[in-house]
């Protein structure tokens, strides 16, 4: 059986940027690096190690955006979202 790329099973294209954000849960906030985005969710650049919950807010002040997310795959430094 022939793998389909995980560029092909996103719901929506992403879009390359590179914004500075923070992610925020439990009155502690991590800061991050979006790294790529849609409609339904991005790629966040965290430092290697960061524990993150399940369920948290991301916030890009830049573009006054806050939305609640879930995470969907961490592989260390790079956390993948679906927003809520």
């Amino acid at each position: 059986m022939t793998e389909i790329p995980l560029a092909e099973r996103r719901l929506d294209v992403r879009r390359r940027v590179f914004k500075g954000g923070v992610i925020t849960f439990e009155g502690a906030g991590v800061d991050c690096t979006v790294r790529n985005m849609s409609d339904g969710g991005a790629a966040l650049d965290v430092a290697s190690g960061t524990m993150l919950p399940a369920h948290f807010r991301l916030s890009i002040k830049t573009d006054g955006f806050v939305a609640r997310c879930r995470m969907i795959w961490n592989d260390g430094c790079r956390v993948g979202i679906a927003f809520d």
